[in-house]
């Protein structure tokens, strides 16, 4: 269990780094409602992600006034993020052993 990526395990980056492994590209306000975070906390957390190399972030306006945030997962994202499940079951495999001793 120690080995578990620590930035990915946090609760709040969980959700964020499955819903962009299920779609590869999402709205920011979309993951905002997916995850029930205010919109400073999720920028928060997805600068941290962003900063590991795990999503890009691309920024544009609309009509030079409204602001379009998406996020993608980046293939480092996507290794990532596929290791800690891979992880996660090896340790739900483990524990169950323990039941049958």
């Amino acid at each position: 269990m120690a080995q578990l990526n620590k930035l990915i395990h946090e609760p709040a980056r969980l959700a964020i780094m499955s819903a962009l492994d299920a779609c590869t590209l999402a709205e920011f306000l979309f993951l905002q409602e997916l995850t029930g975070l205010t919109k400073g906390n999720l920028s928060s957390h997805l600068s941290k992600l962003e900063k590991a190399g795990y999503v890009q972030i691309d920024k544009q306006f609309v009509r030079k006034k409204i602001p379009h945030t998406t996020i993608h997962i980046t293939r480092e994202g996507k290794a990532a993020i596929a290791k800690y499940w891979e992880q996660l079951d090896h340790i739900r495999e483990v524990t169950k052993q323990w039941q049958k001793d």
